[in-house]
């Protein structure tokens, strides 16, 4: 089983993917085919894009969640490898105002570690 998932890509491309997929909603593909066809469909994809065009391809595989994504192109969404795990990061809309909370999380931490007498750790 595999899903894409596209955005803003041009609508010959999404005729093109109806051929081997299904797509319940607009920009959502999903279909079971072989390995072979999905990576040629990636390729296709790949091949596709617009510079301001994402794409996210999701599949079945043996790994520890069970699934492997991949992404390729401007995307709404970040992936994360984190031990081995493929963890999804959505962008902050104000990276300044992340920024900031971040620095204030680390003040904190810092505080509590003194008055509680923490070890020091490295961040």
């Amino acid at each position: 089983m595999m899903v894409l998932i596209l955005e803003k890509v041009p609508e010959s491309l999404r005729g093109e993917l109806s051929r081997w997929l299904l797509e319940p909603k607009s920009g959502v593909f999903i279909g079971n085919v072989s390995t072979l066809v999905r990576e040629k469909i990636w390729e296709l994809v790949q091949e596709r894009l617009r510079p301001s065009s994402g794409a996210v391809l999701a599949w079945n595989s043996p790994t520890e969640q069970g699934f492997t994504v991949l992404t390729r192109g401007k995307t709404s969404r970040e992936l994360v490898n984190c031990d081995g795990l493929q963890l999804v990061r959505r962008p902050h809309p104000n990276p300044k105002k992340a920024r900031v909370k971040l620095n204030a999380s680390l003040v904190s931490f810092r505080l509590r570690q003194k008055k509680y007498d923490i070890p020091d750790v490295k961040l």
